[in-house]
């Protein structure tokens, strides 16, 4: 009966590591690193389905879960910037490879996506009541 309910909690955890990842990706837009160390690599979430139980009579899914990170590229992008502190002999400084409106974009996605699954669980909680009422008239 609360299959539903499991389902989208679960997309709801999942949405929020996918936010605290793009917001991580986004702080670090603009850390700069000595030539020598690698860039701060950004952060991508691979979610993958759940499976359900076979035997559930309403047939709702097992859910989703965030199940591993996917690393950026460790090279970033190679400015030269010879007056920066953190400038190599050639004058070179290690930026980060992530483009801000493609993180944009993401934050929007997981966003909408938290939102929409708490409104799931907002109906779900809504026909349960009514359900509840029904039964004690």
């Amino acid at each position: 009966m609360f299959g539903i309910l499991d389902t989208a909690g679960s997309a709801l955890r999942t949405n929020r590591v996918w936010m605290d990842a793009v917001s991580d990706n986004l702080a670090n837009i603009n850390t700069i690193r000595p030539f020598d160390q690698p860039a701060f690599q950004s952060r991508s979430i691979i979610a993958t389905a759940v499976r359900g139980d076979d035997n559930d009579p309403a047939g709702v899914g097992g859910g989703v879960q965030a199940t591993a990170v996917d690393f950026g590229d460790p090279q970033g992008r190679v400015r030269y910037q010879p007056d920066h502190p953190f400038a190599n002999a050639e004058g070179l400084v290690r930026y980060p490879d992530i483009d801000l409106s493609d993180q944009m974009v993401q934050l929007l996605m997981a966003q909408r996506a938290y939102q929409l699954n708490l409104a799931v669980v907002d109906r779900a909680r809504d026909a349960y009541l009514q359900a509840l009422n029904i039964n004690g008239r």
